[in-house]
């Protein structure tokens, strides 16, 4: 345990090493998911303080993007220092591929709560896509692990991150599929030109 912590207080130690574009892509980056969980969980929570009750799964969204915010949070320091040479090689282009499915596909979930029938196929290839690239992003770490070029730190923030975004993904279907219950009574509390 003493061991893991301390491979934890140098992996976060990096940070120190952070030029202004690692500061700016690792805040973007990072915000990008947490602003997802925080707004995701302001918008149910307006709405349960209204009244509004939403299936069990809606409640994984912000969740989940929690547990992913705080899984990518850890693993970029490595990305953006010490594992920066092997991230430039295959493995950023995946990286490229896999957000940009996985943010598109968010935004179709959004926008399927106005055209469901049209969108509905968009945001199920580029939430497959992502779970795909992802799939092919674990190969790689794995591969590098075993050839001692990653470390413990590292694979963990990977096992959370995957957790995080599946639940995240999980739940978001689940509640798209219940007709996103409770959406339009918390829309009706939400501030809008008078």
């Amino acid at each position: 345990m003493t061991s893991s912590l301390s491979d934890l207080r140098t992996y976060l130690g990096r940070v120190r090493e952070f030029t202004a574009r690692d500061w700016l892509v690792y805040l973007s980056w990072v915000g990008l998911i947490a602003g997802l969980a925080v707004s995701s969980g302001a918008f149910l929570g307006l709405g349960r303080h209204h009244g509004v009750r939403y299936p069990a799964a809606a409640w994984w969204v912000p969740a989940g993007a929690a547990v992913f915010t705080l899984a990518i949070a850890v693993d970029t320091i490595g990305h953006r220092t010490i594992y920066r040479a092997e991230i430039r090689k295959i493995e950023g282009l995946v990286h490229g591929i896999t957000i940009f499915c996985g943010v598109l596909s968010c935004v179709l979930l959004c926008a399927a709560y106005y055209r469901r029938e049209l969108l509905f196929v968009p945001a199920l290839v580029f939430t497959g896509l992502s779970f795909l690239y992802s799939l092919v992003d674990e190969v790689l770490h794995w591969r590098r692990y075993a050839m001692e070029r990653s470390d413990r730190i590292e694979m963990w923030s990977h096992v959370f991150i995957f957790v995080g975004h599946t639940s995240m993904m999980l739940g978001w279907w689940g509640w798209f599929l219940q007709g996103y219950a409770g959406v339009a009574q918390t829309l009706a509390h939400l501030p809008g030109p008078s």
